[in-house]
């Protein structure tokens, strides 16, 4: 089974600290990468965003001609998001953020349980 998510030997990956409201898409995300947080969206490198409830994550990234946009929502818990931190963009490594994905509290490192279901009905 292939999935695709972000690998663990990715050269940058930012995190921003602060939620954004996620009816927003590549174009408005690219433009607060550039604006809001005065990094280059163009850059190889990925930049991951939360929303207010932190039970979902999106990440952008340029590739060569266009850029993508990766999405993952939790079904019960939240993502442990490192609030504690005063900087407006946190760096991760590829490792760090798959830990992150799979639900780890990165300073304990402690995972979310894993959910079993038979269907979406």
């Amino acid at each position: 089974l292939l999935m695709m998510r972000p690998g663990v030997d990715l050269a940058r990956v930012y995190l921003c600290r602060e939620p954004v409201d996620f009816r927003k898409g590549m174009h408005s995300l690219a433009v607060l990468v550039e604006q809001g947080l005065g990094l280059d969206p163009f850059a190889e490198t990925l930049y991951v965003f939360t929303n207010r409830r932190r039970d979902a994550v999106k990440c952008l990234y340029w590739e060569r001609n266009g850029f993508c946009l990766w999405h993952k929502r939790l079904e019960q818990e939240r993502f442990k998001w490192p609030r504690h931190l005063d900087w407006e963009v946190i760096t991760l490594s590829g490792q760090e953020l798959n830990w992150l994905l799979d639900g780890y509290d990165l300073r304990h490192l402690t995972p979310h349980k894993a959910l079993k279901y038979k269907t979406v009905l």
